[in-house]
């Protein structure tokens, strides 16, 4: 199973170059991750195209639309996994330990955003992921769940 993991887009509209990253690393996903910041509804909505699309409310997300839709958190069952969904917040250097503790060892994997920084790692107990921005740099991941083995990502430079 593959779960494509976004953040940070920050765009109004649907750029051209959008279709060939959803069509190459998005849409062949088992699910789609998106870890806020979405910022638009013309975004939201051209994400949901996607049959098994989550999607938290970042703190950019100011749009009456999004506020009413998105959450600032979830939790989710997916492959057998419990995974968590949030943006983050904070100062830049220490969201990877709010998210971890906000979330603890229960998870199987947390997805977050806010940095823009792309993170694997292990914080507190807790596996972490963070993208990096779609938006700025074109960053994603693609996470690899495997039963009975460890998870697996691959960042992926998009754009």
């Amino acid at each position: 199973m593959k779960i494509a993991v976004i953040s940070d887009t920050h765009l109004g509209r649907p750029p051209a170059w959008l279709d060939h990253v959803y069509a190459r690393w998005l849409e062949p996903a088992d699910h789609l991750v998106h870890c806020g910041d979405i910022t638009s509804p013309e975004i939201w909505s051209y994400f949901m195209q996607h049959p098994s699309f989550l999607c938290v409310r970042g703190n950019c997300d100011w749009d009456p639309r999004l506020v009413d839709e998105l959450e600032p958190r979830l939790t989710a069952s997916v492959g057998g996994l419990t995974l968590g969904v949030t943006h983050g917040w904070g100062p830049r250097s220490q969201v990877p330990v709010a998210v971890a503790r906000a979330f603890g060892p229960e998870y199987d994997l947390v997805c977050y955003g806010h940095t823009h920084r792309r993170d694997w790692s292990v914080v507190e107990g807790v596996r972490l992921c963070n993208p990096g921005s779609l938006g700025e740099s074109g960053s994603l991941a693609v996470i690899t769940v495997d039963q009975g083995a460890p998870l697996e990502c691959e960042f992926v430079d998009a754009v």
